[in-house]
């Protein structure tokens, strides 16, 4: 890089045997086959398990910035395993992650999750332990006949986008003004406090004046 502007001239010293102290990725090729045939020998190891891992939540990305976003969560929430019907100790044999630390804030997430493992539940084709001695739940020989290895992720989370027609605008919308309204909301929340001592006073007065 050039310097720049009236700075001191470098005088760099690259004659200290620099070829012991170069970079090189001439293992890169071999690094990715590697990766390769850990993750083949991953998927054979947890055969007929998904690839990907298990069945993760629908979260909310935090901050005013990203919330708009939804992505894959850590595990779903015991209250969303209640809600759904599944103990939170069988989830993880079946292969849905569990969040003992994540809270629900609102009605909607909860909702979603509960619905995305019903769907995962319905979906699900369940191995006997024993082969010879089938418990209740487990599939049948049919769909245990059908069942392939998923190489994605399980469900995976599509985000929806509504796209909204063109309209008129109308003359209430025309008549908004967003940056004093905004303002106003915020002396509101700023004065709520010193308004309602005030109030409180005027009205201690006038009971006062009337004794």
């Amino acid at each position: 890089m050039a310097p720049s502007r009236n700075g001191m001239i470098l005088n760099p010293h690259f004659h200290k045997d620099w070829q012991k102290r170069v970079r090189t990725w001439f293992n890169q090729p071999a690094r990715k086959i590697r990766r390769r045939k850990a993750r083949q020998a991953k998927a054979r190891l947890i055969a007929p398990r998904p690839v990907a891992g298990p069945l993760r939540p629908q979260v909310r990305c935090p901050t005013i910035r990203y919330h708009t976003k939804v992505r894959a969560g850590r595990g779903f929430t015991l209250e969303e395993l209640k809600a759904a019907g599944i103990h939170k100790k069988t989830a993880r044999t079946i292969g849905i992650s569990v969040d003992s630390r994540r809270r629900n804030r609102s009605t909607e997430s909860l909702q979603a999750n509960v619905q995305r493992l019903k769907e995962y539940r319905s979906k699900l084709i369940l191995f006997p332990r024993k082969a010879s001695a089938p418990k209740k739940g487990d599939s049948t020989e049919e769909e245990l006949k059908m069942a392939t290895q998923l190489s994605g992720p399980v469900m995976p989370i599509k985000t929806v986008h509504t796209k909204e027609k063109a309209r008129v605008i109308s003359e209430d919308e025309k008549n908004f003004k967003a940056f004093a309204s905004l303002r106003m909301a915020r002396a509101n929340a700023r004065l709520f406090g010193i308004r309602a001592k005030r109030a409180k006073e005027a009205a201690e007065q006038d009971v006062e004046k009337k004794k």
